[in-house]
């Protein structure tokens, strides 16, 4: 069988969707299917990559082309939807798209205010080009219930949509030692930029006995080491890192905050990534992401509760320790790329 997916960008452009994108390609080609990727730029060499030229959109490159690629089924994976518009334009069947989270302009870009109503006239737009693709498909998988349910977009396709989550390779990380062992090291590790949620972890950090170490690059940096500085925070700014690297730091890190606070972030691999290390993770209440944090931590939906979390995942060795185990046993069940493949072939299966 031949799988066309598509993806606006694709590795060594980082990002969650890319991350996905790649792992479900090579997954799939240990399999023995025939896979291509169709994307604006990226390398594999693993799997055969075509690339197309774009117009540069920031965020939503907009095809100039589009290659004649016949296959058994299409699988497109959205947002920045443009790619999934040539599947639908080329008439080429059966489409699956993969919808990983809906499209909220930020408040902030680079610091910068962004007018409300342009960023209502950017979410209409994408919102045009999105339901007609969604109409079309034979299926749309969704990462979790909760953020399909809550989805203004999403919401209007539960008839045809089949949750299957993001997921990692757990046998690829090895547990770290037990909250007692480890050092007193609160982590954050992700994308730089203002809707991630930062400035909120690094307030709550004011009141907290513990080192803050930040792994990640974006365009807002600068003055997130500003407010660390501000707020007399002892932050350390470590840049993007390899991939050992990360795991490393995982392993000796007693928490792990994704602080999101916007529907961009729709699931988090990073905390499927932490609890594979028995490192307990904290995560906002946003859908999607909370449901995904409760499997191994807690969840928190203002900064006194951040607070409250963060000091008991410090001070309770006992149960730190518990919810790191728990976390690990729930990514070995629920999160691993072997079944997450099963899942998906289900779909390709009952699409043709």
């Amino acid at each position: 069988m031949k799988v066309v997916l598509t993806s606006p960008y694709y590795p060594p452009h980082i990002g969650g969707v890319q991350i996905h994108t790649r792992a479900l390609a090579r997954g799939l080609r240990e399999r023995g299917y025939d896979v291509e990727v169709v994307t604006s730029i990226g390398y594999d060499e693993r799997v055969k990559v075509t690339t197309v030229p774009c117009l540069r959109i920031p965020y939503s490159p907009i095809p100039l082309t589009f290659p004649r690629v016949y296959a058994d089924v299409y699988h497109s994976h959205i947002p920045s939807p443009f790619f999934a518009r040539c599947v639908l334009r080329q008439k080429y069947r059966p489409h699956i798209v993969t919808y990983h989270n809906d499209v909220v302009m930020p408040n902030k870009v680079n610091g910068k205010p962004i007018p409300r109503f342009v960023a209502h006239w950017l979410e209409h737009q994408n919102e045009r080009v999105v339901r007609p693709i969604l109409d079309a498909a034979e299926i749309v998988i969704a990462t979790t219930s909760g953020y399909a349910r809550t989805s203004p977009i999403l919401s209007d396709y539960l008839d045809k949509v089949k949750i299957i989550p993001n997921a990692i390779r757990v046998n690829e990380f090895v547990p770290g030692r037990d909250a007692g062992e480890r050092e007193k090291i609160v982590l954050y590790a992700g994308r730089l930029v203002e809707y991630k949620g930062l400035p909120i972890l690094i307030r709550a950090m004011k009141t907290v006995r513990a080192r803050l170490v930040v792994l990640g690059e974006g365009e807002d940096r600068q003055r997130f080491e500003e407010l660390a500085n501000h707020c007399g925070v002892r932050a350390e700014f470590r840049g993007r890192v390899s991939d050992t690297e990360l795991k490393d730091w995982l392993r000796r890190a007693r928490v792990l905050v994704l602080p999101a606070q916007s529907r961009l972030e729709a699931f988090g691999i990073i905390l499927l990534e932490a609890m594979a290390c028995k490192t307990p993770v904290i995560a906002s209440n946003l859908p999607g992401v909370e449901e995904v944090a409760r499997n191994g931590g807690l969840v928190f939906g203002d900064e006194a509760e951040l607070i409250l979390h963060l000091t008991q995942i410090l001070e309770d060795d006992v149960r730190a320790t518990e919810l790191g185990r728990r976390g690990r046993a729930s990514v070995e069940q629920n999160y691993d790329w072997e079944s997450v493949l099963n899942a998906i072939e289900a779909v390709y299966g009952s699409a043709t």
